[in-house]
């Protein structure tokens, strides 16, 4: 049983429940990205908590935390930083964009161009940056999480099919219900969501989490586990409705993400159903559909459900 993990993430939920209300399945899947060290695209109308969630989570755990507002006018070295020339000293010294944190909020980052998206490639998939010729490592929990607004597309640019890629999940966060929207008035009464006072103790550490991941790897996996997601991701590149499947990164994602589920569920081993668990967020900003499919009114979530219909359960 991978009881670091359990302890740590438990912890983590009880606290960030009581301030995030009725997001319990979203919580659930940022807690698995953060474990498997992958990114996330979290997408929501406005208004519904997702910067305090992930500033939330950066207090809880104890690390840095930076944030950009991405707008039409930024350039890449608004992101990642650019060489400065002193005076004093007659040379050039880097001067660190705010991609030099551990996690990263890239506010409404299709409201940015192309050029300066792709800023993040790099960071993303190899936690670095190279500026100048120089490479510069970034921390070790590096995480972004990127939010977009699902309803105003004027003047936005959508992310291209190789970014989207690199995104282990994409989060969908909605209203909440009536009864946490009456516990959310509450809170605000009792003045927890002041931003000049509330200040959220940290209930685990960097160092923990990381310690955390280590523990990933002793999380077992067996044969008939592989061939179930082989067959998916492999069976979703052969779908009518579909001009783009599942890449293989997906697929690694896909695994990584099953078991950090296991993981905090307190298995060391995967099911099915940690699978099945996050199947929506690891493909519905993966697979692409035809223009007829749209026309005729098909969903990515409708063919995620009918791609894991018909294949075979492994017992």
């Amino acid at each position: 049983m991978p009881q670091r993990v359990v302890e740590t993430f438990s912890k983590l939920r009880e606290t960030i429940n009581s301030i995030i209300v009725g997001q319990e399945q979203v919580i659930d899947q940022l807690f698995i990205s953060l474990l498997a060290g992958g990114h996330v695209l979290l997408e929501g109308v406005p208004g519904t908590a997702k910067t305090l969630l992930v500033k939330t989570l950066a207090s809880l755990i104890g690390t840095e935390f930076g944030r950009i507002q991405l707008t039409p006018d930024m350039l890449p070295s608004d992101i990642l930083g650019n060489s400065v020339y002193d005076l004093t000293t007659k040379s050039f010294s880097l001067k660190k964009g705010p991609i030099f944190t551990s996690l990263l909020l890239a506010d409404e980052i299709n409201r940015t161009p192309p050029k300066t998206q792709s800023a993040l490639l790099e960071a993303m998939e190899e936690n670095q940056v190279t500026l100048d010729g120089k490479t510069e490592r970034l921390s070790d929990l590096f995480m972004v999480v990127a939010t977009q607004n699902p309803i105003e597309f004027e003047g936005t640019y959508p992310l291209p099919e190789a970014q989207l890629d690199r995104f282990m999940l994409k989060i969908l966060i909605d209203y909440p219900n009536l009864d946490a929207e009456k516990k959310m008035l509450s809170n605000w009464q009792d003045g927890l969501y002041d931003r000049k006072s509330n200040i959220v103790e940290p209930t685990a550490s960097q160092a923990e989490v990381l310690a955390c991941r280590q523990e990933l790897k002793e999380i077992s996996v067996e044969q008939s586990i592989f061939d179930y997601l082989a067959q998916i991701v492999t069976k979703s590149r052969t779908l009518s409705d579909l001009q783009l499947g599942a890449s293989p990164r997906a697929a690694l994602n896909w695994l990584a993400a099953a078991k950090a589920h296991a993981a905090i569920e307190g298995r060391d081993f995967v099911t099915p159903d940690n699978v099945k668990f996050v199947a929506l967020p690891v493909l519905r900003h993966r697979l692409i559909l035809t223009p007829e499919a749209e026309l005729d009114g098909v969903t990515v979530s409708q063919l995620i459900s009918n791609l894991l219909a018909q294949i075979p359960v492994p017992r």
